[in-house]
């Protein structure tokens, strides 16, 4: 392990230590359950530089790439935007080129071309031509930032790398960046010669979007306690009481909820029920729940610009009742059995429409009704890398799902099994779970917290 592991380690360490003594004294710390926000940027900062430092040289070389070459315009930023500027950067400044060459034994040269070195992560370079030497007279106002064209093509020449990748992709938005103007101003502001070395390489980015660090995982475990401290209590007589509240009430709880906590979500929440001998027409948009109800929510938190996506069941108790029916209990069971034929499936290297093959044959083999989505989670909620299906995709997704699974990444295990239940006259019962889970560096799935086998109880 070399020194600058060390250091990194050591800043890491030291973030988190300022976070957990900055953070509210024991009675107010739920305000606060990530500290301040100084401290929560100073540990984005440390993985950020981590990011690049160790991610960068294996992407660019694994794809064959010399340089990448990302523009971007203030409020109209390519997807990576978010994975390689400082959390304290909210925008690209005007018109800023993000620029990154392989120069071998001397390491991956990141540079900043009329942006900021974020941090000092970045060398920050300025055009020292003057505007009005771009365009014709008149049209200064509306090129204001052209000149980073030529001095985007004065770093190439300098450089003259043999392949130039750039964020172009017709199957993943995250790829696609590089927006139609902006691709004709750089191939003319670069001229000819280097504009034929462009290449498109939309792994480039969905591996510096995908991949996530070590030391991000602590804290996302502790996100993922956080949801199922939440949903549990959303679950429950502190916030249900049958016949008088509707689903709409939950909702806004777990929003208020989140708000308070000083977090926000990148999903308006939902809660469903199911009743016996009731469709969900009958039930309408915005039921009472009663006992007997089973209650699904999908919820989720953003919390130092990492995304959470969690489902999970309960079921309201009938007068008398101390658990919920055996029924609804097997069907929670073989849901359980399709996340175990998930986990089974995923490994590292295969494509995502392989491994949904692969779990729907065992799933058929099995007796199970259900249908898979497993997708990317991370610096998005949605996020860059294969899909698992999708509801209306049980066949494979073209493109999307044609991407491989790779170690030291983040997914969501969206599934649903529907089961007939004996005690509901063998109406069928969707029992939708949603987990977020890893590929570890060994290449095993883990949950990150825990998945639930056990329905929540509501009482009166």
């Amino acid at each position: 392990m070399g020194p600058d592991v060390y250091r990194l380690r050591s800043l890491l360490c030291g973030s988190l230590l300022l976070a957990l003594s900055a953070a509210p004294a024991m009675g107010q710390q739920a305000a606060r359950p990530f500290g301040p926000l100084r401290a929560q940027a100073q540990l984005q900062q440390a993985w950020l530089r981590l990011r690049l430092e160790r991610y960068l040289p294996m992407i660019l070389r694994e794809h064959d790439v010399d340089c990448w070459v990302v523009p971007m315009r203030e409020y109209n930023e390519d997807p990576v935007f978010r994975a390689i500027v400082a959390p304290t950067t909210f925008a690209a400044r005007r018109r800023t080129i993000y620029l990154f060459c392989d120069r071998g034994e001397a390491g991956i040269e990141r540079l900043a071309l009329g942006g900021t070195d974020q941090g000092g992560l970045y060398t920050a370079i300025r055009s020292s031509r003057p505007v009005g030497e771009v365009g014709a007279p008149g049209r200064q106002a509306e090129l204001w930032g052209d000149e980073q064209w030529h001095l985007l093509r004065e770093v190439l020449e300098e450089r003259m790398p043999r392949r130039i990748a750039i964020n172009r992709s017709r199957t993943f938005a995250f790829a696609d960046g590089l927006t139609a103007a902006e691709a004709e101003a750089m191939r003319e502001g670069i001229g000819a010669e280097l504009a034929s070395r462009l290449v498109e390489v939309e792994a480039l980015a969905i591996d510096i979007l995908s991949l996530r660090l070590p030391e991000e995982e602590g804290i996302y475990r502790q996100m993922q306690q956080l949801v199922w401290d939440l949903t549990q209590r959303m679950f429950s007589a502190e916030v249900i009481t049958p016949g008088v509240t509707r689903t709409s009430d939950v909702v806004w709880w777990w929003r208020q909820q989140v708000n308070d906590l000083g977090l926000t979500t990148w999903f308006q929440p939902s809660i469903t029920v199911q009743r016996r001998g009731t469709t969900a027409e009958a039930l309408g948009e915005d039921p009472v729940i009663l006992p007997g109800d089973l209650l699904h929510c999908d919820v989720g938190i953003i919390a130092l610009g990492l995304h959470t996506d969690t489902q999970h069941n309960a079921y309201v108790l009938r007068p008398g009742e101390t658990t919920a029916p055996a029924g609804l209990v097997e069907a929670l069971r073989r849901s359980n059995r399709l996340q175990d034929l998930l986990f089974e499936e995923m490994r590292p290297g295969r494509l995502g429409n392989e491994v949904l093959a692969a779990v729907r044959g065992r799933m058929q083999a099995e007796g199970l009704d259900g249908t898979v989505y497993t997708h990317p989670i991370g610096l998005h909620g949605h996020g860059a890398g294969p899909l698992i299906g999708r509801w209306d995709a049980q066949e494979g997704v073209p493109g999307r799902g044609d991407y491989p699974v790779r170690s030291q990444t983040w997914h969501s295990s969206e599934l649903q099994v529907t089961t007939a239940i004996p005690e509901w006259g063998d109406q069928r019962v969707r029992m939708a779970q949603e987990e977020d889970f890893q590929v570890g560096s060994d290449g095993k799935p883990r949950w990150f917290f825990q998945r639930q086998s056990r329905l929540f109880l509501v009482s009166r």
